[in-house]
């Protein structure tokens, strides 16, 4: 993927830079894959703020993505296209009976390219094999924790995790984090890496563009009053009066750890990110 840069015209084009959009093939989506995606700024079902600063955006469509890759069975790229809901790209494919599906674009795929489902296929871009099947050493994204439930871990753009060792019916795998980790050799993997590799490179210039996603402004706690936030009051611009930043609700933040301690998956992490 290249990046768009633009002249400085005016204060907003300042500094954007925004993707090319190079890779992608085909612009308006299949449209028996999608459905209306219900506006919900951030509340839950009984109409209470669960997350802040949601709200307005762009409308859009989801696209079912499938992530299970359960057909065993060739199947041809019909096109790249671009999804509102995720930083990859999503490519169509084509099942030989005529059936389409959605599935995570890995870098390198083109239109007209064949990917396959199933412990023979090849080690190719696209393909998808148990991860008993996949050499060591392999770069993979779109892995699954738990057989048959789909690809949970490694979906973002850029994003590739590595077949370390197999050993005991379990694989180890290095995530992108750094994490190294324990999966059954049953769960299925997708080999490559996810496409649209220079997403983090993205510039949007102004604020527009991120209320266009449906993100609200973030107001800072030192500017509120006592009584919204325990960082607000004060005359001037007043430190937090604090030993560390806290959410407006009194737990602490900014690197306060909220993993459980006695997660029961705890077993399955070989190396913590960080190396710890």
């Amino acid at each position: 993927m290249a990046v768009k840069k633009y002249k400085p015209t005016t204060a907003g084009r300042r500094g954007m830079a925004l993707a090319s959009f190079d890779e992608v093939t085909k612009k308006t989506p299949e449209k028996s894959l999608t459905y209306t995606l219900k506006k919900n700024a951030g509340r839950n079902n009984k109409g209470r703020i669960t997350v802040r600063h949601r709200g307005g955006g762009s409308k859009k469509r989801y696209r079912i993505i499938d992530f299970k890759r359960g057909t065993e069975a060739a199947a041809k790229v019909l096109g790249i296209e671009y999804d509102p809901n995720r930083t990859s790209y999503i490519a169509l494919i084509q099942y030989e009976d005529g059936v389409k599906n959605y599935i995570i674009a890995p870098v390198g795929l083109k239109d007209g390219d064949t990917v396959y489902s199933g412990p023979d296929s090849d080690i190719k871009p696209g393909n998808t094999l148990p991860l008993a099947n996949i050499p060591q050493g392999t770069e993979i994204h779109n892995i699954e924790l738990y057989p048959g439930k789909g690809g949970q871990l490694v979906r973002s753009a850029g994003a590739v995790a590595q077949l370390l060792a197999k050993e005991d019916g379990m694989a180890h795998i290095r995530l992108p984090s750094g994490e190294v980790r324990l999966v059954r050799l049953e769960c299925k993997a997708t080999i490559g890496g996810v496409g649209n590799i220079e997403h983090d490179t993205v510039k949007l210039g102004k604020a527009g563009k991120t209320r266009h996603r449906g993100i609200r402004p973030h107001v800072r706690g030192s500017a509120m009053n006592p009584c919204d936030h325990p960082h607000g009051g004060g005359e001037g611009r007043s430190p937090i009066g604090r030993p560390s930043p806290v959410t407006p609700w009194g737990k602490p933040t900014h690197g306060y750890k909220t993993r459980n301690k006695k997660a029961r998956t705890d077993k399955f992490i070989v190396r913590r990110r960080g190396g710890k």
